[in-house]
């Protein structure tokens, strides 16, 4: 016991070391399987391998815009964002048998404070995310097909269909399962999941949930009826959301073109913005009759610059159908990063903390222990 401890204090030591002069670390999300099961001393060998070979960056996020550049503009021709990279979202595994395409959170796009990760799912029965745990951070479920279970062990379960949303807060730690339902004709369930960072001071809040359903969801026609918006969170030509499901302050609208459609959408000022292809062959960002017009491809995330005023979006008259377009804007927050898989914290101290808090039941995670999801019993089989 007591040369097991020391060893365990060597490899803590090591870590420490490793870390001293890292301020941003990401790396890729480990299997739930691999948390779940590893030992504690296991699991510190892990993260230590896994550094030496992680991309390392520093990441200092800029400061937060005072309240009056935060609103949103009103002018009749506000300033157009323009944008400065647009990257294909490259279909991956992830969890069991899914497959992911993920834009925010990988090389192309480490992070956008206070975005973490950005991925378009599509998960088939017989695959899925079972138990798994995370600290520090938000997630938002946005199901576009299909349905959903979700399941943790606070006790709280539901179900998410067509057009339904879920925000969860991790806080200080939950842990919990993910499945996709069976659907009869075999298809897949689709959805958008996009991570938040919490601020700071949030960061060991008690973790919660909020369901979103599509009835609830405001929208409106614009441009003559051609185009029609979500106003999942946030405000849009007069319309405002239900109410505010996150804890840190975000915009996300569902934009729908029919060919030839045009939609002005301002934003809050010294936000973070971007937009998600999710159809159509005929999208175009930037303000008619100015040099900064760019076409965007299905699949596509395009982020904005944060100077300017508004997204200019359109969908060619002569485009080949409709598309269908995710806008998310989100308050930067003045802080570090510093994430390992589920875990996302402000220092390396806590990184290494979230870890031995897990494996070791306690601080937030105490009701992991023995705990195993009904929903993901079939996973385990």
């Amino acid at each position: 016991m007591l040369r097991s401890t020391l060893i365990n204090n060597i490899v803590t030591a090591v870590v420490f070391a490793l870390l001293s002069s890292l301020v941003y670390i990401y790396i890729a999300e480990p299997t739930p399987a691999i948390i779940a099961s590893t030992k504690l001393s296991a699991t510190k060998q892990f993260l230590t391998s896994s550094l030496l070979s992680s991309i390392i960056q520093k990441k200092r996020t800029a400061a937060i815009h005072t309240s009056a550049s935060m609103s949103a503009t009103t002018t009749d021709s506000p300033v157009p964002r323009t944008i400065r990279k647009a990257f294909l979202a490259v279909e991956q595994a992830e969890g069991q048998g899914a497959r992911v395409r993920r834009s925010i959170g990988t090389p192309a796009l480490r992070n956008l404070t206070p975005f973490l990760m950005l991925d378009h799912f599509s998960v088939k029965p017989g695959a899925g995310f079972p138990d798994h745990p995370h600290r520090g951070q938000e997630t938002i479920t946005y199901l576009l097909e299909g349905a959903v279970d979700h399941e943790d062990f606070t006790g709280s379960s539901g179900t998410i269909n067509a057009g339904d949303l879920q925000f969860m807060t991790a806080g200080k730690g939950v842990q919990h399962a993910e499945m996709p339902h069976f659907n009869a004709d075999g298809s897949p369930n689709v959805g958008l999941q996009l991570w938040v960072d919490l601020p700071k001071e949030l960061k060991y809040c008690e973790p919660r949930y909020r369901d979103l359903r599509a009835a609830e969801i405001p929208q409106v026609d614009v441009d003559g009826g051609k185009a029609t918006i979500k106003v999942i969170s946030g405000q849009s030509h007069g319309v405002d959301s239900v109410r505010d499901l996150a804890y840190t302050p975000v915009w996300i609208l569902d934009v729908a073109l029919r060919p030839g459609a045009r939609v002005v959408q301002p934003l809050p000022r010294g936000w973070n913005a971007f937009a998600y292809v999710l159809e159509g062959d005929g999208v175009v960002f930037g303000k008619e009759g100015e040099g900064n017009r760019q076409p965007v491809g299905q699949y596509y995330n395009a982020v904005f610059n944060v100077e300017g005023e508004a997204v200019y979006v359109e969908n060619d008259a002569d485009a080949g159908g409709d598309a269908r377009v995710a806008i998310v804007a989100g308050q930067p927050l003045d802080q570090d990063i510093v994430q390992y898989g589920p875990f996302v914290l402000t220092s390396k101290e806590e990184v290494v903390q979230a870890i031995t808090d897990f494996q070791t039941h306690a601080n937030g995670f105490e009701r992991s222990k023995g705990w195993q999801s009904e929903i993901g019993k079939s996973m385990r089989s």
